[in-house]
């Protein structure tokens, strides 16, 4: 799910900073290595941190329903997660950098969820919407300059964009069809053998329990 999260990320971007032609739009970690190889103003989107959202997390199974509302299938809530993303620009020159990422944080602050137009198939799918966030303040366990000390690189103005988004836990399955006849019960006697009486067909009715003898006509 995670590489459809990066093809709608991509669509967003290309369409609100870098058209096609205009630069390179990467998913890369932006070592040193990575950065000697730019030749094109580049974004670059590293996913760096995933973080389920605790709070968001369901219990029990979601019915499928049918156009005549029967159950049909049934299948466990997706669990959400929180995939962020540490947005950079690079260029020849700081100010041309800058002015990209001024460009990136205009595009995504238009967008409080992922624009429908931008997600894969697989994203639509889910029929779920996916906010957005972009600047906020990280939590105090995580901090900018150890990602960057981390990947070997010097600090150099990001954004830090946060897209939370529901993965599906397993495939749905189906469901016993509806019952549609009543049960039967026989009486026997204490050595087994059946009694005199006819069997009787438990049926039950709104608010209380009633039984018909097999053969009854129903009044």
């Amino acid at each position: 799910m995670m590489h459809e999260v990066d093809e709608a990320m991509r669509r967003v971007l290309r369409g609100g900073v870098l058209p096609d032609g205009s630069g390179d739009i990467a998913f890369e970690a932006p070592t040193r290595d990575w950065a000697a190889r730019r030749n094109a103003p580049t974004l670059n989107a590293y996913l760096y941190d995933i973080r389920e959202e605790v709070a968001r997390r369901e219990r029990g199974a979601i019915s499928e329903r049918d156009a005549s509302g029967v159950v049909v299938r049934r299948h466990q809530p997706p669990r959400w997660f929180r995939l962020s993303y540490l947005v950079t620009a690079w260029t020849t020159r700081p100010e041309d950098e800058h002015r990209l990422l001024s460009a990136a944080l205009g595009c995504l602050l238009s967008h409080e969820m992922l624009p429908v137009a931008a997600l894969p198939d697989a994203l639509r799918a889910l029929k779920a919407s996916i906010p957005l966030t972009v600047a906020v303040p990280p939590p105090e366990s995580r901090s900018i300059a150890d990602i960057w000390s981390a990947l070997g690189g010097e600090l150099k103005p990001s954004l830090d964009v946060v897209l939370t988004v529901p993965f599906p836990v397993s495939p749905s399955y189906a469901v016993a069809p509806p019952v549609t006849e009543g049960a039967v019960a026989v009486v026997r006697g204490l050595d087994g053998v059946p009694g005199d009486s006819q069997p009787r067909m438990l049926r039950s009715a709104p608010g209380a329990a009633s039984s018909t003898t097999a053969g009854e006509e129903e009044g």
